[in-house]
């Protein structure tokens, strides 16, 4: 399709994202009410399928061990980030400022650790559960003995990614003994595609965008019936394993004493690709924390598929290749030229707004997380920093003193060392030209 001049009338902020501007959209269907097709006990579900394998994951992950095999991640406050922030900014930031530190997920170091492996759990029970005897109360870490294996072997998993989600689904469905068809986009990075190969995974590599490769990896997988594929752009499994954050999320504010009501609202920003772990994860903390914890999606200039599908309301209809953008940006895992499914439909009435933002900005803020708390980060796990300052300025009620802004980090705990030194320099050398 190509964009109708109405849109355009209708929405004038496609005007700046056509010219690649950087912009704050705020959603004018913000807590209104609505039906949503998950519910408070979808969550529960959830958290009670990640227990019932948390004996499972402590065997066959040792670095679990420590969790009792549960996959979490800590909240760091980020007291030294918070001062060079405001030193940069002619706006201070009254609030603290935290970290959600996604990037030390264990097994594969970044976000898709939560809806990825779930979805991998999910199926792996279906199939235990339908070939054998095992039972909900049973031990889960029988499944990791060689009966159980010869019995995956007899079926696949096929996803299509960008790069985390491939390590988190390829890693998982790998050890369980599935057969693995990882499909990735010309902008998947090298050291994922030779990660998911060392692991036994099947990669496949095309040379074009993102959303051409989950159609192709979709209808391969719909040939062979023994072969789930797990889809980025509509899965309710991968959505309902990211809310599951919200759960232990609630538990670590009460932890570090951070109440969240009216007045003390928490802000948490998240970067989107497709859209599906961020809007797992505000579903989640919509649904368990409440209304004054507000959620804001952040996006590259060059492709803001979530931020257009939302403003348009069009969601997974349009795609930023229809407003002219080459949907090109150095943060791979938020190189998603068209939103989810469930996406926009689900956050229409949750997702307080979007903020986009350039991609030297990115490397920056990689550079200083470094440097003022040691933390790495790989570039798009920094996309939530860009967004302080444009809602602040919209919104100055969220800067006070009693606000909480969480900064969620997506991945990065896995890359190589020289790609982190590539990155920092790359940052290093922009705050040194300012």
């Amino acid at each position: 399709m190509t964009i109708e001049q109405s849109l355009v009338t209708k929405h004038p902020q496609i005007n700046q994202l056509i010219s690649q501007e950087p912009i704050f959209w705020q959603n004018p269907d913000y807590g209104q009410r609505a039906e949503l097709p998950f519910s408070k006990a979808d969550i529960f579900d959830a958290v009670a399928r990640w227990e019932r394998f948390a004996p499972y994951l402590e065997r066959v992950f040792p670095e679990t061990a420590s969790m009792d095999g549960v996959i979490e991640s800590p909240l760091i406050e980020l007291d030294q980030m918070k001062a060079q922030w405001n030193a940069d900014h002619r706006q201070s930031l009254a609030g603290k400022l935290y970290l959600k530190a996604d990037n030390e997920l264990p097994i594969s170091g970044s976000i898709k650790s939560r809806g990825g492996i779930y979805e991998v759990l999910k199926f792996a029970e279906e199939v235990a559960m339908a070939n054998t005897d095992l039972a909900y109360m049973d031990d889960y870490s029988i499944l990791a003995t060689d009966q159980y294996k010869q019995l995956f072997a007899h079926y696949g998993i096929a996803v299509a990614s960008t790069g985390n989600l491939a390590l988190s689904v390829g890693i998982m469905a790998a050890t369980f003994g599935f057969k693995t068809t990882v499909y990735m986009s010309h902008d998947a990075k090298q050291w994922k595609k030779d990660k998911l190969r060392a692991n036994g995974v099947t990669v496949m590599e095309y040379q074009t965008n993102f959303s051409e490769v989950v159609s192709i990896a979709r209808t391969a997988a719909q040939k062979d019936p023994t072969i789930h594929f797990i889809d980025d752009e509509g899965s309710t499994d991968l959505f309902l394993g990211y809310s599951v954050a919200a759960v232990r999320l609630q538990e670590q504010l009460k932890q570090h004493h951070i109440k969240v009501d009216r007045t003390h609202p928490v802000l948490v920003y998240l970067p989107a690709g497709v859209g599906g772990s961020p809007s797992g994860v505000t579903f989640g903390l919509k649904t368990i924390i409440g209304p004054y914890i507000h959620a804001v999606f952040c996006e590259p200039t060059h492709v803001p598929s979530v931020t257009l599908g939302m403003m348009t309301g069009l969601n997974n209809k349009i795609s930023v290749y229809d407003i002219g953008l080459d949907g090109l940006t150095a943060a791979d895992g938020l190189a998603v030229g068209r939103p989810s499914r469930l996406a926009g439909k689900v956050m229409r009435t949750l997702l307080f707004g979007c903020a986009t933002f350039e991609d030297p900005t990115i490397y920056r803020y990689v550079t200083q997380l470094t440097d003022t708390q040691g933390i790495t980060v790989e570039p798009s796990a920094a996309a939530g920093f860009t967004a302080i300052e444009p809602l602040i300025g919209h919104v100055p009620a969220f800067n006070s003193a009693n606000a909480t802004h969480i900064v969620w980090a997506t991945g990065g705990s896995m890359m190589p060392e020289s790609e982190r030194q590539v990155n920092y320099a790359k940052g290093k050398a922009l705050l040194e030209n300012e």
